[in-house]
């Protein structure tokens, strides 16, 4: 069948590609659409950004995404617009342009694009686009000025909803699963949990990809070739989000983007940390159960939702398996997920009213930036004593994990700042992360002690500013 894409209405059909070139590079070196600019090549500049549209009922759903690391096959049967779709008829440019033009907001043509296309996402309603001009452009970067006149112009920007019947037909026209083979290497594009299912079965060494903005970077930096892959972004089982009174479920493939606000919702602190991961195109990519499944020992979301006490689901065709979430982690890149198995869903329970959070992510740069350490910690307080506790940590070790002697000592104890300062000292038991480029082993310890210490904080009501909490 190969791939099939709308760009700016017109039906681009390739047949059979390789299953990882990238969107970018076909868009440059064959379409010579080449407004689109490679900067990093690993989903961090956003000079690459594009706005890919799906199908969402009777509506177009637009997402920017970094072009640089989305696959061929991942924009099958969705719709697609360049900086070079904004043109007006008589060829000018689109009001949005005008107005930074007028406004000063560019010096070179390298980076303007991608923030063209970010803020042209934010007039048309695009997904994830409800956020301020700062998080909205927060995964782009300028190399010649400040941001101070870009922001202006996005702020000035008038919004437009994007409404066209023709294009919902013409995506319907290509709705269904999807399927390719380049040169004895096999792509799949299932619809539907069962199809998926079917599939592992009959591939179970198959690469798995979601978003890939972690397997971006396998074939742009690490120039890996990947045989078999299955491409699980529109299973529409693994997209739902599950709210009640009881706990919040995410499918595997809930983009954190979408899920942002139910996140949110759950506990701001978790919504907070969602904001941070990454740049808007990448949350726009980049999903819950990707997070997981990598088994990264800096991924944000993991301790987070180990802290809470989430519980995971992995499904194949032998039926599925539940099991809480720090159980998956078995050690450095390898996780307790079987050949034929996949991720298909996390359920965080609601945290009850006696229950004290405090998610923090510390990082060198405070947007679009790897963790150096990402806390996690969750006490159940009842008449001053703490009844329990979970206590997970990012960046501290081979895997998201949990901080057993820590909690110990809170467990028991009066909620009192000597009780905390007692368990920020147990760290030590618990941990002895590496020195790296991000921070050495001496300053993650210190820093996870000293989140204690800021919980204790804003429990009290003190205020704390982000350039002490970062510094």
């Amino acid at each position: 069948m190969g791939v099939r894409f709308l760009l700016d209405g017109a039906l681009v059909d390739l047949g059979d590609v390789d299953p990882t070139a990238t969107l970018l590079d076909h868009l440059r070196y064959t379409m010579r659409r080449t407004g689109t600019k490679e900067g990093c090549a690993e989903g961090d500049c956003g000079a690459c950004t594009v706005l890919v549209g799906s199908l969402e009922g009777e509506d177009v759903a637009w997402r920017a995404v970094n072009s640089c690391i989305q696959f061929l096959p991942m924009v099958d049967g969705k719709a697609l617009m360049t900086v070079e779709s904004l043109k007006t008829a008589d060829g000018a440019l689109c009001p949005l342009q005008q107005t930074m033009a007028a406004n000063g907001s560019s010096q070179c043509g390298f980076c303007t694009p991608g923030f063209v296309m970010s803020l042209h996402g934010r007039t048309i309603g695009a997904r994830g686009c409800e956020l301020p001009v700062a998080d909205v452009i927060a995964g782009n970067l300028c190399r010649c000025t400040g941001y101070g006149p870009i922001l202006e112009a996005g702020g000035k920007a008038d919004a437009h909803p994007c409404a066209d019947a023709a294009l919902v037909e013409g995506l319907k026209a290509l709705a269904g699963s999807a399927r390719g083979e380049w040169h004895g290497r096999r792509w799949f594009a299932p619809r539907s949990g069962d199809e998926l299912t079917a599939l592992l079965a009959e591939h179970p060494a198959a690469r798995l990809v979601a978003g890939a903005t972690d397997v971006g970077l396998w074939v742009t930096k690490g120039l890996r070739d990947l045989d078999t892959v299955i491409f699980l972004a529109d299973v529409a089982d693994l997209a739902a989000i599950d709210e009640t009174d009881e706990a919040l479920t995410l499918g595997a493939a809930v983009r954190y983007a979408d899920a942002h606000a139910a996140m949110a919702r759950l506990h701001p602190d978790l919504g907070e940390l969602v904001r941070r991961i990454g740049g808007l195109q990448v949350r726009n990519a980049g999903t819950v159960g990707g997070n997981i499944a990598n088994g990264s020992p800096i991924g944000d979301g993991p301790p987070a939702l180990i802290a809470l006490g989430a519980e995971l689901t992995l499904r194949s065709a032998e039926g599925r398996r539940t099991m809480p979430l720090e159980n998956y982690f078995l050690a450095y890149g390898k996780q307790d997920r079987r050949p034929g198995e996949f991720v298909e869903s996390v359920r965080i329970p609601r945290p009850g009213p006696d229950t004290v959070i405090h998610i923090a992510k510390l990082s060198r740069r405070f947007d679009s930036d790897i963790s150096a350490v990402c806390g996690a910690f969750a006490l159940t307080v009842r008449d001053g004593i703490i009844t329990s506790a979970r206590v997970a940590f990012g960046g501290m070790a081979a895997t998201p994990k949990r901080a057993r002697a820590c909690e110990a000592a809170l467990v028991g104890q009066p909620f009192a700042q000597a009780t905390l300062a007692v368990a920020g000292g147990a760290l030590k038991s618990d941990f002895d992360p590496l020195t790296d480029v991000r921070g050495s082993s001496a300053y993650r310890v210190e820093i996870a002690a000293n989140l204690l210490h800021r919980l204790w904080l804003r429990e009290q009501g003190t205020a704390i500013s982000v350039l002490e909490v970062e510094a």
